[in-house]
């Protein structure tokens, strides 16, 4: 996926009070940035950020968290915050791979990763955030009760993650592979840019929550 670079994303990111820029000497202390015990839910890949922001609007008793390594991308979230700004919700400018150095054992709540690089060569499949390597990593930081939940318009993706869940010894608490028409796993659905732009051609939406 070729990004267009926006000039001055870095420094308008390094600049931000919305972002978090020592994230590796915070493990295992997040909770003091949001000053309460509340869960912590993190987005990896969050793109522009409309999903994360709905969600923290509507659930002012958990904290979250959006991660988007892509400065350019991360910026435009950035712009949407800085308009309505929530107290319950900062941005990471970080590479996922590192989620064991920047956070405790069980210091994370919930994962969700939405409509993330498929990464479609077979070289590259262990930079899929849903390989059993990224599976790995989630295990080090999710609570005991912790999921990670996963949507995608991808089906070769999906069914890669759903072997990679069973691989890594993992177990599926939901799946479906036509989100919008499945009641009970579409309540509460919130959509993300990408998930408008894919339903409104027609496309299925696949979904799984994977438990330990």
């Amino acid at each position: 996926m070729r990004l267009k670079h926006i000039k001055g994303a870095e420094e308008a990111i390094a600049a931000s009070s919305l972002v978090i820029h020592d994230a590796k000497e915070r493990k295992g202390k997040w909770q003091e940035l949001f000053g309460n015990d509340h869960p912590i839910y993190i987005e990896i890949g969050m793109g522009k950020g409309q999903f994360l922001m709905e969600l923290a609007k509507q659930n002012p008793q958990i904290n979250y968290l959006g991660m988007e390594r892509y400065s350019s991308v991360l910026l435009r979230a950035l712009q949407k915050m800085e308009e309505e700004p929530l107290p319950n919700l900062y941005f990471l400018c970080e590479d996922a791979a590192e989620l064991p150095e920047m956070f405790g054992k069980g210091e994370l709540d919930r994962i969700y990763l939405n409509f993330s690089d498929p990464w479609p060569k077979a070289r590259h499949a262990r930079r899929r955030l849903t390989s059993t390597e990224f599976l790995g990593r989630y295990n080090q930081v999710l609570a005991p009760e912790g999921q990670v939940e996963f949507k995608t318009d991808n089906e070769a993706l999906f069914d890669f993650s759903l072997e990679s869940v069973e691989e890594a010894g993992w177990k599926l608490r939901g799946c479906s592979r036509d989100l919008h028409h499945d009641p009970s796993m579409n309540a509460g659905n919130i959509m993300t840019e990408y998930e408008e732009k894919f339903s409104s051609k027609g496309n299925p939406i696949y979904k799984l929550i994977a438990v330990r």
